[in-house]
């Protein structure tokens, strides 16, 4: 499948920016929109299961995702994938090739999405002439670290019905403060074999476990993915007192 091209219309001026209007993320000053807005080459939209960056890639750009869900994951030599992440609307996708040369992962889009496109050689100037901004992209290189380290702690030392439980609540507070769900039911869209290459288990162990989930009335399997029927359920058994974020930065 060839790799779509980037548009240079902006169709979504920075002005407008459905992100700029949700609590959940801090607002930009006049000053700070006006250079986001230059800084903006444009925007790319994907299919599902589109690769959006590859592991070893050396990338002109940087992104925003605007809209839609993707996720990070590495490959072992053998074909076996382990889900690193999953990357939602205000995400930054792409720092690491530009301050590491290379991808040392892979992004794919999970679902249909939109990415705000921005010139990585122009990065250097962000930190030279926006230091709120270049504030704003350090957070969001803490906070993946933060997230990371809860998944790392999960995968290492909770059950697998916690392990399970865990990640759909996570994805339902994180897809929540991301605007993916407003009003409708919160459906997460993966598929089982997604929770297992994130889990770490076999496709067979992992249907199990979301078999006694579903049966507990937590949550349900769908044509679209995964509903989430109740959160706070699944909070109790993975044991976890769920995200405490402040106000989101983005770029």
């Amino acid at each position: 499948m060839p790799f779509p091209k980037i548009s240079s219309s902006r169709q979504t001026p920075c002005e407008q920016c459905p992100l700029r209007q949700m609590p959940t993320f801090r607002d930009f000053t006049p000053e700070e929109l006006d250079f986001v807005s230059s800084f903006k080459t444009g925007e790319l939209t994907l299919n599902a299961g589109t690769t959006v960056l590859s592991e070893g890639a050396q990338s002109a750009h940087l992104f925003t995702v605007l809209s839609g869900w993707a996720f990070r994951y590495k490959m072992l030599d053998d074909g076996r994938r382990q889900i690193l992440n999953f990357a939602m609307p205000g995400d930054l996708i792409g720092l690491q090739a530009t301050l590491m040369a290379e991808m040392q992962h892979s992004v794919e889009a999970l679902s249909s999405m939109t990415l705000c496109v921005f010139e990585r050689e122009r990065l250097g100037q962000v930190y030279r002439e926006q230091p709120d901004l270049a504030f704003d992209i350090t957070w969001i290189a803490a906070q993946e670290e933060r997230i990371l380290d809860e998944h790392l702690l999960s995968i290492g030392r909770r059950t697998a019905m916690e392990r399970a439980a865990y990640l759909l609540a996570f994805l339902a507070q994180r897809g929540r403060a991301s605007g993916l769900f407003r009003d409708q039911p919160i459906v997460v869209p993966l598929t089982q074999q997604h929770v297992a290459d994130t889990l770490g288990l076999s496709i067979v162990h992992t249907n199990k476990t979301l078999k006694k989930l579903a049966e507990r009335g937590l949550l349900r399997w769908g044509e679209r993915g995964c509903e989430i029927m109740d959160e706070s359920g699944l909070l109790r058994v993975a044991g976890w007192d769920g995200l405490t974020e402040s106000k989101r930065r983005f770029v």
